[in-house]
């Protein structure tokens, strides 16, 4: 179970916004479930969007995880990246 602090403030997922985007790759090395719950951690999401990340990710290959300002990527990007997520932050243009 995640505790409080371990999760930042949600954010909707808004491709676009202030410029960057928090990229999550596919992979076969990780459970579903696992992935999901990073994502909860790393976002402050519900299950629901999540999963639907998840979902994507597994679907297209590749899913926006979420959009804002290089400092929240980077800093989700380091909790997805704890448990060997692949993910990629690119500029929005």
């Amino acid at each position: 179970m995640l505790k409080p602090e371990e999760i930042l403030e949600p954010t909707d997922v808004d491709v676009g916004n202030e410029g960057f985007s928090l990229i999550l790759f596919n992979d076969s090395h990780h459970d579903f479930d696992e992935v999901v719950m990073q994502i909860m951690k790393a976002t402050g999401y519900g299950y629901d969007k999540s999963e639907a990340i998840t979902l994507e990710a597994h679907n297209k290959g590749r899913a926006v995880v979420l959009s804002g300002s290089i400092d929240r990527c980077l800093k989700a990007q380091s909790i997805l990246e704890e448990i060997g997520l692949r993910t990629s932050i690119e500029v929005n243009v």
